[in-house]
C-alpha cells in the first residue's frame, strides 16, 4: 500500500475520462507534499495572477527543459488540509481527448510524481481522517450508480447516515464492556451488575443491526440492477424481444431454433430502475454439447433472476414445452408474454390467453402482448415490468440506508457475536466469557467504518476504485 500523509510521495493520475475526440475537459490530478512546487515547474500563469489556495490561474503548460507549451490550461490549489486528501493538492484542467492530458501526466511523472494507484486519493482522504470507509465506499458507489435512487442511497452514505448509527451501537458496546470488565477488576467496590440491563442493552443493539442488515438485498439491487430473463422454448422470439427492447442487435436472430447459445446480456433503465436483461437460450432437450452447456446457464439464469419473462409463441400457443419451463420458473415472480401477436386475430388471441391462465389456475398472472419483430408492445412490458415490482416489493426505493456486501458480511459477524454473548449469560458462564464475545462485536462494528480495519481490507476495497479517484 502507498505511503501516505504530508510527507508522503506525491501521486498524479488523469481524473476524468478519456474519449478520443470527445470529452472538453481533461483534469490531472497530483496529492502530496511536492503537488505545488511539480505544479510551479510546469505551469506558467501570465501577468500578475496571484499563486493562491482555492484560486483559479491561467496559463500555459510547458516543458521545464525545451519550454515548449504542451497545452493552455486552468491550475487549481487546494493547500492542505483544505483539500480532498487533506494533502497539498493541484488539479491541472487541460484540453480533453487523449493526447494533451496523456501529455501533461507524464511531465508530472517525470517532474517527481508517481503514478497513483487505483483508489489512491480516496484512501488518502481516509487514512488523513478526512473521511471513514463507509463514505470512501458511497463515492465508489455514486461513480458507478445506474439510477436516481442508487445515486441518492450513496449520497446518503457520504452524508453519514450510515457511520452515524454504526458508531452509536459500536460506543453502546464499549459502554456494557466497560461495564462488564469493571466488576471483573473492582468486584469488591462497585455494586452488583444490572444483568437484566445489560441484555436488554444487547437486544436493541442486535435489533437495530438486524434492519442494516436487512437493506443489504435492496442495496445490493439498487446498485447492479434487477435481474430479468427472458425465457422460453427456442424460436419464441425472445431475442427479437430483446432487440425490440434495448433498441439495438445484442441478439443474433433467425427462424432457426437454437441460435442463441449462451446468455446475451444488456443493461437498460425502466422507470429509472437499472435493469439488467438477461436473454437466454431456448430451453429444450439437445444432444447437441454447446446447446446443452447454454441451455443450464439459462436454467441458471432464471433460477437468480428477480423477474421471470416467460415468453411464447402467440400462434403455436400454449404447448408441452412451455408447460415444463413453466414448472421451473412457477415460483419466481413472473410475466408471461405472448409474443408475434401480428400473425393471430384478436379473437383467436384473447381466448388462447384466457385458456392459459385458467390451465395455470393463475387468474393473477401478469400477461404482455408483443409483436417484437415489428417493435410492439414494448411500452406495454415496460408498464407491466414496474407494476410487477411494485407488486413484488422488488425496487429498491426510499432507502435512507443501503448496506454493501462488505458492510453486510461484519455487520452479521457483530450481530453473531452479541447472539452468542445471550447464550453465555443464558448459561451463567463467567463475565470473562462475556468480554469475549462483547469484544467481537466491537471490533466488526469497527471494521464497518475503518475504525479498526487491516491494510488487505483495505487494499481490497480501494482497489475496486478507477484510478484518478
Amino acid at each position: 500500500m502507498a505511503e501516505t500523509g504530508s510527507g508522503g510521495e506525491t501521486i498524479a493520475a488523469i481524473a476524468t475520462a478519456i474519449v478520443p475526440q470527445q470529452g472538453s475537459i481533461g483534469i490531472v490530478r497530483l496529492s502530496g507534499s511536492q503537488a505545488q512546487a511539480i505544479a510551479k515547474l510546469l505551469f506558467n500563469a501570465p501577468g500578475r495572477q496571484a499563486w493562491e489556495s482555492h484560486r483559479i490561474l491561467y496559463g500555459y503548460i510547458r516543458h521545464p527543459q525545451t519550454q515548449q507549451v504542451v497545452d493552455e490550461a486552468l491550475l487549481l490549489l487546494m493547500l492542505a488540509p483544505r483539500s480532498y486528501t487533506r494533502e497539498d493538492v493541484v488539479e491541472l484542467h487541460c484540453h480533453g481527448g487523449i493526447i494533451a492530458v496523456q501529455q501533461v501526466l507524464q511531465l508530472c511523472l517525470e517532474a517527481g510524481a508517481r503514478l497513483a494507484q487505483p483508489g489512491e486519493f480516496t484512501l488518502r482522504a481516509f487514512l488523513n481522517g478526512r473521511i471513514d470507509l463507509t463514505q470512501a465506499e458511497s463515492i465508489a458507489e455514486l461513480v458507478g450508480s445506474q439510477s436516481q435512487a442508487a445515486a441518492l442511497a450513496a449520497l446518503a452514505g457520504l452524508q453519514g447516515k450510515l457511520a452515524t448509527p454504526i458508531r452509536q451501537l459500536r460506543a453502546t458496546c464499549l459502554d456494557v464492556l466497560a461495564e462488564i470488565e469493571a466488576r471483573i477488576d473492582f468486584e469488591e467496590d462497585l455494586p452488583p451488575l444490572n444483568v437484566p440491563d445489560i441484555i436488554s442493552q444487547v437486544n436493541q443493539i442486535s435489533a437495530e443491526l438486524s434492519i442494516l442488515i436487512e437493506t443489504a438485498e435492496k442495496g445490493e439491487r439498487l446498485r447492479s440492477g434487477l435481474k430479468v430473463a427472458i425465457v422460453g422454448r427456442p424460436n419464441v422470439g425472445k431475442s427479437s424481444l430483446l432487440n425490440a427492447w434495448s433498441q439495438s442487435d445484442r441478439a443474433i436472430v433467425t427462424d432457426l431454433p437454437g441460435t442463441t447459445r449462451d446468455v446475451v446480456e444488456s443493461q437498460l433503465v425502466v422507470g429509472g430502475i437499472p435493469v439488467q436483461v438477461l436473454d437466454t437460450a431456448g430451453i429444450r432437450n439437445s444432444e447437441d454439447q454447446v446447446e446443452k452447456i447454454g441451455i443450464e446457464r439459462s436454467r441458471s439464469a432464471a433460477k437468480l433472476a428477480d423477474l421471470v419473462l416467460l415468453t411464447i409463441d402467440a400462434e403455436a400457443g400454449w404447448t408441452e414445452s412451455d408447460q415444463e419451463i413453466y414448472q421451473q420458473v412457477k415460483h419466481r415472480p413472473l410475466i408471461l408474454i405472448l409474443n408475434k401477436i401480428d400473425r393471430v386475430s384478436v379473437n383467436e388471441l384473447d381466448s388462447k390467453v384466457q385458456e392459459i391462465l385458467a390451465k395455470l389456475n393463475r387468474e393473477n398472472l401478469l400477461t404482455v402482448q408483443t409483436a417484437a419483430a415489428l417493435n410492439q408492445g414494448i411500452s406495454e412490458l415496460e408498464t407491466t415490468i414496474l407494476t410487477a415490482i411494485n407488486a413484488g416489493n422488488l425496487q429498491a426505493e426510499n432507502l435512507d440506508i443501503a448496506i454493501n456486501q462488505r458492510q453486510a458480511s461484519v455487520i452479521t459477524r457483530a450481530k453473531i457475536a452479541l447472539d452468542q454473548m445471550k447464550t453465555t449469560i443464558d448459561n451463567q458462564l463467567p463475565l470473562d466469557f462475556w468480554t469475549i464475545d462483547l469484544r467481537d462485536a466491537v471490533q466488526a462494528l469497527g471494521e464497518v467504518t475503518g475504525e479498526e480495519v487491516t491494510e488487505s481490507v483495505l487494499d481490497r476495497i480501494f482497489s475496486r476504485f478507477c484510478i484518478g479517484k
